[in-house]
């Protein structure tokens, strides 16, 4: 996990970096660099907290309950005099009713969907298990609902300078990260792009989410942002292979309802 947040981290800053120089643009006032830094912490402390959830739990769960931080911009907008609606305000309950239902546990006599009599050993391990992908990944949703609100701020100055500031943030973090757990960096080649690949299409990502939040309502652009475990859940289904029991399957729904219920308020 920490081999794979320095690597792509890493790669993400060397291409802001590289947009910045090349555009020539004057950094704007320092306030807006700072909201941007401490974004970009919290954004790392979230995208820390999703990928081990992510390593010891069940995709398809993990990443609709990280989805529900969106809810985080819209708590900051009501604090600020902000109104979102009726339909926005059922869909923060309707998502938190689904992250009840995707983090219950299997009862005695319950079964994952498409499983076929798992022995006492397996019910063990998915319990243990979901006991530690849940908390993870509601300190996820914290770090990235954060990030969503530091970055509209700090967006309002300049986008690429904002993407810059919350990725140099994080270099010292994540270099003193990898001389503390003594994680290679260097590899071969082939192992390398895949990480190289993440760190790219996050960046990539978080430009679009901030150039976003400078054309609309960030309780909007955050929210529709989170839309992600549609397709992680359908991958994890898919290609992984994922199995997760009913009631799950049904958490992972009311979560989803809940996110397009904030965004269509």
């Amino acid at each position: 996990m920490v081999r794979v947040l320095v690597i792509s981290q890493l790669a993400g800053f060397t291409v802001a970096l590289a947009v910045v120089l090349v555009s020539h643009r004057a950094p704007p006032a320092a306030h807006y660099l700072i909201i941007a830094a401490a974004g970009g912490v919290a954004g790392l402390v979230g995208l820390g907290a999703f990928y081990h959830a992510l390593a010891v739990g069940t995709m398809s769960i993990v990443a609709p309950i990280s989805a529900t931080g969106a809810a985080v911009p819209v708590i900051v907008g009501l604090a600020t005099g902000e109104h979102p609606g009726t339909v926005r305000l059922v869909g923060i309950l309707t998502a938190v009713a689904g992250v009840v239902l995707a983090s219950r546990e299997a009862g005695p006599g319950e079964a994952e969907v498409g499983a076929t009599g798992p022995g006492e050993a397996e019910v063990g391990a998915t319990r243990d298990r979901s006991r530690h992908q849940v908390p993870l990944a509601l300190a996820a949703a914290l770090g990235f609902g954060a990030f969503f609100v530091a970055m509209d701020r700090a967006a309002h100055g300049d986008v690429l300078w904002a993407l810059l500031a919350a990725r140099g943030a994080d270099v010292p973090l994540l270099v003193g990260l990898a001389l503390l757990t003594g994680t290679a960096i260097s590899g071969r080649p082939r192992a390398l792009v895949p990480l190289i690949a993440v760190g790219l299409l996050d960046v990539g990502a978080n430009a679009l989410y901030a150039w976003a939040t400078t054309l609309g309502l960030l309780s909007v652009v955050a929210v529709l942002g989170s839309l992600y475990p549609v397709a992680t859940v359908l991958l994890a289904r898919g290609v992984l292979g994922e199995r997760v029991r009913r009631v799950q399957e049904l958490g992972i729904a009311t979560v989803l309802a809940g996110v397009a219920l904030i965004a269509a308020g």
